[in-house]
């Protein structure tokens, strides 16, 4: 990195920061509180809350959003007449998964071949740092030249919508002239990348019932309607031969035309064991970041270990369906739904429940503010070109803040490259990274006050 002073100051902060994640991480800030403690999220806000204050935030706040959880809020006064600049980031983590896969505990903050691991490390608690580090530098070389709210959420990774119904309620809250998203990441390391599009999702919960309760398979199977069997039925229908989704009514977007994933380099990402082949057609961007996407997250039935020779009466499933930018997510909820009762089998009773819903979003990358961030991430990694790429995971407050403040320029930036394993055993961030995003978060405040 060229030698600049906001750069050599957020050098000399980075000891700070990875004892800051490293308090941060040790919080089971899940917000799913059938599995973890509603304290540990509570501490973990009121963790932002202290830190918030410290840097001199003002009106900061514990808001209860309308889902349980709780969002952490904060803002800090910039010069008469400054642009006004929202900064998010999310506490909630998603669950471990199987802790015996992490090589290190999952909430304590290990440093190992060169990078930070933990649960949150990069999803999204090291966002917040990130923040909090360009914040410092920019105080440290001549004052932060912009006013400055910062928002960070609760329950981001339950898709349970409390920040979005929050903002709408009060929509003054967050309303700024730009706002910069520190929740998605580059393209890969090194390689400095905003995310212009996001697909958005749905989760639905399917549950089949055939019978008044378990019966012998050997007495009655054969002619007994299995609900397992059926639910294996049903979820099967939501693939083509090749795995591409195939929802009725529902149709691909338009293929992707920006920055392409290159399929061997794909699959040592998503580490695809020998001989098994990709999923879906097209090119590994079209099938991303631009077209829909199914995937079984879970399925409720007897355990292999203890299972008895029984015909199951009741079998359930929790389905998420990713949306591509130019489709409604509300009306993919809707064709899932129908899709689901149509390709039921045997007449068996089936119910579905939706829990979660967001919208894709795509961003205008010809805004000021996407200037501004190329010039500061040309800064923050020499020799590099600022790239755009799409992301298939969603961010349901893009939606919600875009339709609030349709004036406002969105930025989506982030510690979540491919070597971060988020959402897997192992996350971890690149330090290197944290310091050079932080770098460009800074001069971007700066470059972007200017213009």
């Amino acid at each position: 990195m060229s030698s600049n002073p906001v750069a050599e100051t957020v050098a000399s902060l980075m000891p700070t920061a990875k004892a800051e994640l490293t308090e941060l991480v040790a919080f089971k800030s899940v917000a799913d509180f059938d599995q973890f403690p509603r304290t540990e999220s509570e501490a973990a806000a009121n963790w932002i809350v202290a830190a918030l204050r410290t840097e001199g935030f003002e009106d900061v706040a514990l808001l209860d959003t309308p889902d349980g959880t709780q969002s952490v809020y904060g803002f800090l006064p910039g010069p008469e007449g400054a642009k006004t600049v929202l900064l998010y980031a999310h506490y909630d983590v998603q669950p471990p998964l199987d802790e015996a896969g992490w090589v290190t505990p999952p909430f304590e903050l290990t440093e190992r071949d060169g990078r930070w691991f933990g649960r949150g490390t990069a999803d999204c608690k090291g966002g917040f740092i990130m923040h909090l580090l360009a914040l410092r530098a920019l105080k440290a070389n001549g004052g932060v030249p912009v006013h400055v709210k910062v928002i960070v959420e609760g329950s981001e990774e339950q898709g349970t919508g409390g920040l979005e119904r929050y903002a709408e309620e009060h929509p003054e809250l967050l309303a700024a002239d730009t706002i910069v998203i520190g929740d998605a990441g580059n393209f890969r390391v090194g390689l400095p990348t905003v995310t212009s599009t996001l697909r958005g999702m749905t989760m639905m919960r399917v549950r089949i019932d055939t019978l008044a309760g378990n019966l012998h398979s050997g007495q009655f199977g054969g002619a007994a309607p299995d609900a397992l069997g059926a639910l294996i039925r049903v979820l099967d229908s939501l693939r083509a031969e090749d795995g591409s989704t195939t929802v009725d009514g529902l149709t691909d977007a338009p293929a992707w035309e920006g920055l392409q994933y290159d399929e061997e380099q794909f699959r040592k990402d998503a580490k695809v064991l020998d001989g098994v082949t990709l999923i879906g057609s097209g090119t590994v961007a079209d099938r991303i970041w631009a077209r829909p996407a199914v995937t079984v997250l879970g399925i409720d039935c007897p355990p292999v270990v203890g299972a008895t020779p029984s015909v199951q009466s009741s079998a359930r499933a929790l389905i998420s369906l990713r949306v591509p930018p130019g489709v409604d997510a509300a009306e993919a909820t809707k064709l899932l739904e129908a899709h689901l009762e149509a390709h039921t089998p045997w007449g068996a009773r089936v119910q579905t429940e939706q829990i979660g819903q967001g919208q894709p979003f795509s961003a205008d990358t010809t805004s000021p503010a996407y200037a501004a961030m190329a010039e500061a991430m040309a800064v923050a990694y020499p020799g590099q070109e600022m790239q755009y790429a799409g992301q298939g995971g969603s961010i349901p407050l893009c939606n919600t803040l875009a339709a609030l403040y349709p004036r406002a320029e969105i930025l989506l930036i982030g510690l979540s490259e491919p070597e971060a394993q988020i959402h897997a055993v192992n996350e971890s961030v690149s330090p290197q990274e944290l310091e050079r995003l932080s770098v460009a978060e800074a001069l971007f405040l700066r470059t972007y006050a200017a213009s």
